[in-house]
């Protein structure tokens, strides 16, 4: 239903976009805003055409599969499992199809109740029609993220249609899907590209509201739409609890309040979005609730979400400012566009579409520098309005803007270029320092990139649309470079699949499932798999005492083992071992994997 709703709006759209200074209904310009509409109605307007980029702008859904398609795909089928959250989550999924039970969440022998039910059913359908009869493999459990990245770029491009051209619509979409913090999610199995796509349906929906209060040529969206929107918010809290809620709040609060206006929310039908919301979260939530006496919600509200908002939890604290100074990483290669694009925004701020944009981005990336917990991947919910206003800079802004803000070129080449320079950096220094040296086959794809990079920054200054293609190849190029030629010669990080590796060449028919210890990494539970024992040196050779069967020690439990299997009298003799880098802890490991012998029956 939700993808028929927002073709209906686009086809509804095809005609032409209105990009007029509007003022909010109800209200009176002052002096100052009369002088800047004036100023802009003497002004050119400067919107950029590129013939391939309206040719492409003709299938933007197909263009944009292709784009995710070949970006993507080849980091989700090449990766190892990551430590820690895409294992954790792959492997509670894996559970769930091993015991058939779709209430309740377990990790190993214990419980993980930090987050709800959404991704796990996600994934565990995905394994199930994608994978194989033991599920242990990552790139089944990887699709969900796959899916949930393709649908934010559409409802990017369709918030965007509400206000610009189809070029510009699709520019936004694929800085969004080419920007390192959207490939990353969207290529790994965790719950954030899919909490995009719920977030960005329920703003889409949001927005279209907003502009048919704020200007009477939009129409105000019907029943069916605004059912749509209340139905990706119940998914986003069926993934990710109550983040949802939380962006879309600060959005509505930071855009009514600007307005001093907030009758335009009765058009949100709030108890039509309650009962939906009830229909899709509460079965499972009363569901959970009486299958573990309510120890879910003490952990993930009491525990795990509450903790994020009093302290930065296991050691992800950051002060604010973090994500402004991280972005220009995550948000490359639309870091190149995005200050000129929120300087034209600010300055044609009397319209409402982008004052909805504006106090959008401002909101959510407030509230999310002030919770102290902080990871890179947190801030995505603000990056598709970002995408949107740096693609509207660059293609629709107008001379007079342009005109008032070379500094913030400056700035925006200078942080394009450190974020190349990042880029080359790693992908020249990391396979040295963590793998098995550099490959010269690297070189032709990263000077390429460079190539790319330097040109994007020529055109930049000439016409910021005409940098738009070359800095797009550019991402494509480095990104595509790091998954497919630098990660896999990082071979030093890639322990557990070296160790499972070692694990299946060793083990015999008969043996018990394996014994860890030391190096015990949620990647290696799921490669392993969930029969896999987990104990200190000591006990792990209690338990190798009573059956027999592989044992993988790591040196710091090393001493522990054997001087218990000597106590026990019992037999065991290295088969393999491998060294690396456990990067989740930033600490050494060298692992030996230890046949234990089966001890001989008393006659």
């Amino acid at each position: 239903m939700g993808a028929r709703l927002i073709q209906a709006h686009l086809e509804e759209k095809q005609a032409g976009v209105r990009t007029a200074y509007q003022f909010p209904r109800n209200s009176e310009p002052d002096g100052q805003s009369l002088a800047i509409k004036k100023a802009f109605q003497m002004s050119d307007a400067a919107t950029v055409s590129h013939p391939l980029l309206s040719r492409l702008a003709r299938r933007p859904a197909l263009v944009l599969l292709i784009l995710c398609t070949v970006l993507w795909l080849p980091g989700i089928l090449t990766l190892p499992p990551l430590d820690r959250d895409e294992s954790r989550f792959a492997q509670a999924s894996k559970q769930m199809l091993e015991t058939g039970d779709l209430i309740d969440i377990r990790f190993g022998a214990g419980t993980r109740y930090n987050k709800p039910v959404g991704i796990y059913w996600l994934q565990s359908a995905s394994a199930a029609l994608l994978g194989d009869s033991a599920h242990d493999r990552i790139p089944p459990y990887r699709i969900p993220s796959w899916i949930g990245g393709y649908l934010a770029l559409l409802l990017t491009y369709a918030c965007a249609r509400c206000f610009a051209r189809r070029e510009t619509a699709l520019a936004a979409a694929a800085l969004l899907a080419t920007s390192v913090a959207m490939a990353a999610e969207a290529q790994i199995a965790t719950t954030d590209a899919a909490l995009l796509a719920a977030t960005l349906g329920a703003e889409y929906v949001l927005f279209r509201i907003y502009l048919a209060a704020r200007d009477r040529a939009q129409t105000v969206p019907q029943w069916p739409l605004v059912a749509f929107g209340w139905f990706s918010f119940a998914c986003g809290v069926l993934v990710k609890g109550p983040v949802i809620a939380g962006v879309l709040a600060v959005t509505a609060l930071a855009v009514s309040l600007w307005d001093r206006d907030w009758r335009w929310l009765k058009k949100t039908r709030p108890l039509l979005g309650l009962a939906i919301a009830a229909l899709v979260v509460l079965p499972w939530m009363i569901a959970i609730y009486l299958h573990t006496q309510g120890a879910f919600y003490r952990q993930s509200l009491g525990h795990d979400f509450a903790s994020k908002l009093v302290s930065g939890q296991e050691s992800h604290g950051a002060p604010p400012g973090y994500y402004l100074l991280l972005s220009t990483l995550t948000l490359w290669p639309a870091v190149l566009f995005v200050l000129p694009g929120i300087y034209v925004a600010w300055l044609r701020r009397g319209e409402p579409a982008l004052r909805y944009l504006l106090a959008w981005i401002a909101a959510a990336w407030l509230m999310f520098e002030l919770v102290p917990t902080k990871l890179p991947h947190y801030i995505l919910p603000a990056y598709p309005p970002l995408a949107m206003l740096a693609a509207f800079g660059a293609l629709e802004s107008i001379r007079s803007a342009r005109a008032g803000m070379p500094v913030l070129k400056y700035v925006a080449v200078l942080q394009f270029a450190v974020g190349a320079i990042a880029f080359v950096g790693f992908a020249l220094y990391a396979p040295q320092r963590l793998g098995s040296g550099l490959a010269w086959n690297l070189f032709a794809p990263i000077a390429a990139g460079l190539v790319c990079t330097i040109a994007a920054m020529w055109a930049y200054f000439r016409d910021g649309g005409a940098a738009l293609p070359s800095a797009i190849v550019a991402a494509a190029i480095f990104e595509l470079s790091l998954v497919l030629g630098v990660a896999p010669r990082l071979s030093q990080i890639w322990l557990s699949p070296g160790a499972a590796e070692r694990v299946a060449k060793e083990r015999r028919l008969g043996d018990p499932p394996t014994i860890i210890s030391g190096y015990v990494e949620p990647s290696l539970i799921f490669l392993l798999g969930t029969q896999t024992r987990i104990a200190t040196g000591a006990d792990a050779a209690h338990i190798a005492a009573q059956e027999g069967g592989l044992a993988l020690i790591e040196d710091r439990e090393r001493n522990g083992f054997l001087s218990a299997l000597d106590r026990l009298n019992v037999q065991a003799y290295p088969v393999d071992q491998l060294s690396g880098l456990d990067y989740s802890r930033g600490r050494k490991m060298h692992i030996t994997l230890y046949r234990v012998l089966r001890p001989v029956p008393a006659k």
